[in-house]
C-alpha cells in the first residue's frame, strides 16, 4: 500500500474528515487531498510523523512508507563510523530477526556494555 492510500484509509477509519485531519496537521484541505490521491510527493517527515500520532500508527514505519527519513538517523549514521556497515549487514534480516537485534541493543544499552 502507497502512502496516500494508507494515509485516506486509516483517516477514514478514525472517522476524521478531511477537512478537520488538514486543520490538526497543519495543512490546507486541498494539499491533504492531493496527497491521499497521490497526486504529490508525500509530506516531510516531521509531517507525517504528526499525522500517524493523530492516527495512533507507529511514526516510523509511516515516514518510511512515505518515503522519508526520520531527521535523527542521519547524524547517527554520520557519527558512528560502523553504523553503515550494520545497515547493510541488516538489509537481507527477517522482521523477527531485527527485532530481535535491536531488543538485544537496548538490554545492552540498560545494562551498560
Amino acid at each position: 500500500m502507497k502512502f496516500g492510500e494508507a494515509l485516506r484509509a486509516r483517516r477514514m477509519e478514525k472517522e476524521v474528515s478531511l477537512r478537520k485531519f488538514a486543520e490538526l496537521v497543519g495543512v490546507s484541505p486541498t494539499y491533504l487531498s492531493q496527497v491521499e490521491q497521490m497526486n504529490v510527493d508525500p509530506p516531510t517527515a516531521d509531517r507525517v510523523k504528526r499525522m500517524a500520532e493523530l492516527l495512533d500508527v507507529n511514526p516510523d514505519e509511516w515516514i518510511a512508507l512515505a518515503g522519508r527519513v526520520p531527521e535523527d538517523l542521519p547524524e547517527i549514521i554520520q557519527s558512528k563510523k560502523d553504523v553503515p556497515d550494520l545497515l547493510r549487514a541488516l538489509k537481507n534480516l527477517t522482521a523477527d530477526q531485527i527485532r530481535k537485534l535491536r531488543e538485544d541493543a537496548e538490554q545492552m544499552k540498560r545494562k551498560g556494555t
